[in-house]
């Protein structure tokens, strides 16, 4: 049996780490280690790369108003 991927390091230098998020979210991948060498503003010590919550978050941008009188054909 293979064991789950804990961490990994970038072509940067910089490590990650895969951590549980819960209910609804499968993995949120945070950067354990920045490293000296990494020139990316985006890698953050202790901040998430990707987190799988905004899938289920609700939407940030305004919808159009429901038009009552709108009908498909």
């Amino acid at each position: 049996m293979v064991k789950p991927l804990t961490t990994a390091r970038l072509a940067c230098g910089c490590i990650l780490a895969f951590q549980d998020a819960g209910p609804g979210a499968p993995v949120t991948v945070v950067v354990q280690r920045k490293s000296e060498a990494c020139a990316l503003a985006i890698h953050v010590a202790g901040m998430p790369l990707y987190d799988h919550r905004a899938a289920v978050r609700p939407a940030t941008r305004v919808t159009p108003p429901v038009q009552p009188d709108y009908e498909e054909n």
